[in-house]
Order: structure tokens, then C-alpha cells, then sequence
């Protein structure tokens, strides 16, 4: 004889009014066929809603914001993964970096005792890469990028010129303070691992060789090329990469 046990699982969405998170069709058509590690895949999924929430321009999620996020690292969690909800952030952050997903940026402010870092993140849209050249360009940039998490408020906008950046929001007194702005490029490693698979100790040695060799944007466009030609290898990677050293790169 059976018995009926009550589910503790999902109960159903709920009756009314309920609110929406847009995601772009290319989501579906191009990035999640390829995404493998639920860790990434939950980790783009929660910035979509993240940046839903938010209105006005940029819209861009913060490493702070993500490392306190408890519904974000409840969800990384995995049964019988040892690692904690925190490294597989990391590792997801990374893969969606490698992937073009996200853009990521970093912003070093001078502060009066010590130095700020302050990582951001974007999804890859034109309106995005606007934003990014204009950081690295010291065009006009939202205080909400360069001032510590916990003490905004509310987005203003402030001007910078050059590397100079006048910020006069809480903890920045309305002095002028250094910034250097700079965009992260994918690992290498994370590219070997996400487009053709596990690293072999000897394949490790080629690809720092490698990373010490070329440029980065060389490597990352052959990665890209080896994967629309469907040759997900990394003797065919090394081969285009010695055929632009030879030839030059068109």
C-alpha cells in the first residue's frame, strides 16, 4: 500500500500579477548550448535578474554585491561539491568572463589610507561596450562605480577627465583622487578548459608559453575561430597562432 508524501519542493507559481525577468533570445540560441557548469549558468541567470531590478544607466553588478548576495550563494550550493558557494562563484564569474558574457571591469581609486578595488560586472551589449570605452576613455562615470558599496546610496553622475576622477560622494570628501581603469581578459587556462576540456600537466606548460608569447587578444580570437570552425583542439589553436606570427594577422 502506498502512502502520499507531502512535496517540501517548489509549490507552483503564484495566481496575479507576477514580475518578469527579461532574457535576450541570443541566450537561449547561442550561449546556453554551450554552457556546461551549473555554476555559470546560475551565476549568469542571477545577474539577468540582478540588473533587472535596477533602473537608469549603467546597469552592472559588483563583485561586493554578488559575494553577499545569500539567495545567489544558497543557489551555488551543490550536495556532495565540497567547495563552498563562494569558489564556485568565482568559477562561474570566470567562465562567463571567458565566454564574452559578461564584461568585467576593475577600478583602482586612490584613497586617503589605502588604495580601492572595486570589480564590476556588465553584460556584453553595445550599450555595455559604450560604457566600458568610456571608463577606460575617463568620460562621465556613475559614482555608483567608484565609491565602496556600502556607502552609496543612490547613483549620481560625476565627470572624470583623464585619469583624474572628482567623486563627490560619501567617503571621498569632494577631493580629486587617481583612477586607473582596467578591463579583465580571460585566463587562458579557463579558456582551455571551457572550450575543449580538462588541462593535462604538459598542455598547462604550452599555454603559459603561450599566454607569455602572444597577445592576449591573438589567443582569445583563435579560441574563438578553433570554436566556429568546430576544431576545438589546441594543436589547431597553436597553429593559427604561429600562423599570424609568421604572416601576420588579417
Amino acid at each position: 500500500m502506498s502512502t502520499f508524501t507531502e512535496s517540501t519542493g517548489f509549490t507552483g507559481f503564484p495566481t496575479g500579477k507576477n514580475p518578469f525577468v527579461p532574457i535576450p533570445e541570443a541566450f537561449f540560441t547561442q550561449l546556453l548550448p554551450d554552457i556546461e557548469d551549473s555554476a555559470e549558468l546560475k551565476v549568469t541567470l542571477h545577474i539577468f535578474y540582478l540588473l533587472a531590478k535596477q533602473r537608469g544607466n549603467p546597469r552592472c553588478v559588483s563583485d561586493s554585491d554578488l559575494l553577499h548576495d545569500r539567495l545567489l550563494l544558497r543557489s551555488l550550493k551543490r550536495r556532495g561539491d565540497p567547495r563552498p558557494a563562494e569558489e564556485r562563484l568565482r568559477l562561474g564569474l570566470e567562465q562567463a568572463v571567458a565566454r564574452n558574457t559578461l564584461l568585467k571591469v576593475h577600478l583602482h581609486l586612490a584613497g586617503e589610507n589605502e588604495d580601492v578595488l572595486i570589480g564590476w560586472y556588465f553584460f556584453n551589449t553595445a550599450r555595455s561596450r559604450k560604457v566600458v570605452a568610456e571608463l577606460q576613455g575617463g568620460e562621465m562615470i556613475s559614482a555608483q562605480l567608484l565609491t565602496r558599496d556600502e556607502q552609496v546610496e543612490q547613483k549620481t553622475s560625476q565627470m572624470a577627465v583623464g585619469a583624474e576622477v572628482y567623486a563627490s560622494s560619501v567617503g571621498y570628501n569632494n577631493t580629486i583622487r587617481p583612477m586607473h581603469v582596467e578591463v579583465e581578459r580571460p585566463n587562458i587556462f579557463v579558456l582551455y578548459e571551457q572550450n575543449i576540456g580538462l588541462l593535462s600537466p604538459m598542455i598547462a606548460d604550452e599555454l603559459k608559453d603561450a599566454a607569455d608569447h602572444y597577445p592576449q587578444d591573438w589567443i582569445e580570437a583563435a579560441f574563438r575561430e578553433a570554436v566556429e570552425q568546430n576544431k576545438r583542439k589546441w594543436s589547431y589553436i597553436r597553429a593559427i597562432l604561429r600562423r599570424w606570427e609568421t604572416e601576420g594577422r588579417q
